[in-house]
């Protein structure tokens, strides 16, 4: 679905030295697979999530994205359908006064047919799950409810992938859970490619994988058990582990037979009452 070869990005201010943010990064993201991306603040996360839709181009190195370059600008159009991009704050998103109003800017942009706007608009509001809401005023609703719009909104343009860049960091926990549970459900009924990209670590678990991002470089990857086992490593990179793993390597401490990499309450509670 996507592939990035040895792509590099820097900032410039003025005089100063540039500021390498994205540093000579290859990897590869399938299609289906649920990436979680995660890092401290500087590492390069949302660099790398501007780059994956040709919001960004490398400086250096290739992003394709279908076999297509992002620095290919007629191609660059199509390629920011296939990667639909979800920003931190759904405020700078959300553009009109009434929900599926809103919904259907992209499609109406694709200068696509009214009737084929409508089916779209239906669909993605469905998918979710804000369907009874399509009529009310975006500004009045929760911040889950906005962000779950914002995301349809994405949906709506028919997309292959979508980025989201720390999409709950300005949510209270039940609009977390709510934005969670949709992005999963669209990973794993739809079908949906997602990159995840999140500081709380929880949120990363269940992901098919985990990339650690530190200084614009892959540091650690692989599957969120793998990753989350590698305590020490990750707090050298101003990172922890999921709550629920790191109570379970306490009480390992202390005596109970538990591995290393509980990662869910669910996992924890069966090890403990069998």
């Amino acid at each position: 679905m996507i592939r990035l070869e040895d792509v590099s990005y820097s900032y410039q201010s003025g005089e100063e030295q540039a500021i390498k943010a994205v540093n000579n990064i290859s990897m590869t993201i399938e299609k289906g697979e649920f990436v979680a991306i995660i890092g401290h603040n500087g590492s390069g996360k949302s660099t790398l999530a501007k780059l994956l839709n040709g919001l960004l181009l490398p400086q250096a190195g290739t992003v394709w994205v279908g076999g297509k370059s992002t620095a290919d600008l007629e191609e660059n159009w199509r390629i920011r359908q296939q990667v639909g991009l979800v920003f931190q704050n759904p405020d700078n998103q959300l553009i009109a006064t009434i929900v599926e109003e809103d919904v259907a800017f992209g499609p109406e942009n694709l200068g696509l047919p009214s009737t084929e706007i409508v089916a779209r608009v239906q669909e993605s509001l469905a998918q979710v799950g804000m369907s009874e809401f399509r009529q009310h005023a975006p500004h009045l609703l929760s911040g889950g409810q906005k962000q779950r719009i914002a995301i349809a909104g994405i949906l709506a343009m028919h997309p292959q992938c979508l980025v989201l860049d720390e999409p709950t960091a300005m949510l209270d926990p039940q609009g977390r859970r709510e934005v969670m549970d949709t992005v999963r459900r669209l990973n794993s009924e739809a079908g949906m490619t997602v990159v995840w990209i999140t500081h709380h670590m929880d949120e990363a678990v269940s992901a098919h994988r985990v990339m650690v991002m530190d200084q614009g470089r892959i540091a650690i990857q692989g599957t969120p058990r793998e990753v989350f086992r590698q305590t020490e490593l990750l707090q050298s990179l101003d990172l922890d582990v999921p709550v629920i793993t790191r109570l379970g390597q306490l009480l390992a401490k202390d005596g109970f037979d538990l591995p290393p990499d509980v990662l869910t309450v669910e996992e924890m509670v069966s090890l403990l009452c069998p």
